[in-house]
């Protein structure tokens, strides 16, 4: 897309996304050795040619990140992580036309990539870590996505809701309400779901029929992609079709993601996704 105001941000890409029919595509880019999905890893150099190839494949923003959040993971400190995404972040907001997004739930992470050219911040936990609020009223987008607790280490030990759309919304709801308190803009906003994040299969399942419903606190992005959950869909709880064998499952999220109105899909797999949408867009 062309250049932007960075404070129009959020309210172009909605416009882009209408003028397309489907949802914008976000593409993932894990400088990290251990994101759940290989083909999403890449070293530095390598990162950045990731990025570039998903731009070229579709992709209306492309997300950096370098601390995985599977379940399960280990944290990294905010000095390594930055050391992942900062050189990424810089050489690809350098080299395209479409917004560079870092994935960090860490402040000094967050500035620095703000500084380096990110102009969306995606945060798994919501802006809840230590000077979040303040680092993400910078950004003139920003993704607030909903996890159970505090951490991807503990977010899959039995997660349980009482109902766990209504809980989503609440959560959501609180956070919209922080950040714009910390002063940050309403049209700035997005929310996640967090499918993934501390639910079961029943939950994202649940949360995928909800979306609509998601959608009046805020534009939506969703991340399905190659998750674990579309692996027992396909497959079993016990015996889940590995990573590797989940794009159909994928698509078939994006699309059901389309048919409810969300603004945005973050996925591995661009031009496939892309396709699908189009497809899908051709025939809604």
């Amino acid at each position: 897309m062309p250049a932007t105001p960075t404070a129009e941000l959020g309210p172009a890409l909605l416009q882009r996304r209408r003028r397309l029919g489907r949802p914008l595509v976000m593409g993932i880019v894990n400088v990290t050795a251990d994101s759940f999905f290989a083909p999403s890893r890449a070293a530095s150099e390598d990162a950045v040619a990731l990025g570039l190839r998903l731009a070229e494949e579709g992709a209306d923003l492309v997300d950096v990140g370098g601390e995985s959040t599977r379940p399960g993971s280990a944290p990294v400190s905010a000095e390594v992580e930055a050391g992942r995404v900062l050189p990424v972040v810089s050489e690809l907001a350098r080299r395209l036309s479409v917004p560079v997004s870092v994935d960090t739930s860490k402040a000094e992470t967050a500035r620095r990539a703000h500084d380096a050219g990110a102009r969306v911040l995606n945060d798994v936990l919501a802006l809840r870590g230590p000077g979040m609020l303040d680092a993400a009223v910078r950004f003139p987008l920003v993704v607030l996505m909903h996890m159970l607790g505090e951490s991807p280490k503990t977010m899959q030990e039995q997660p349980r809701y009482t109902d766990v759309s209504e809980e989503v919304q609440a959560f959501l709801a609180g956070r919209l309400e922080a950040f714009r308190a910390a002063g940050g803009e309403a049209s700035a906003a997005w929310v996640d779901p967090g499918l993934g994040f501390g639910k079961t299969v029943a939950h994202n399942i649940e949360l995928m029929r909800g979306l609509s419903d998601l959608a009046g606190l805020a534009p939506v992005l969703v991340g399905a992609s190659r998750k674990s959950f579309l692996g027992k869909i396909l497959g079993s709880e016990e015996a889940p079709l590995p990573a590797e064998d989940r794009l159909e499952a994928s698509l078939a999220a994006a699309c059901r993601a389309a048919q409810a109105g969300v603004a945005c899909v973050r996925v591995h797999d661009v031009r496939a996704t892309v396709r699908a949408l189009d497809a899908w867009g051709r025939m809604a």
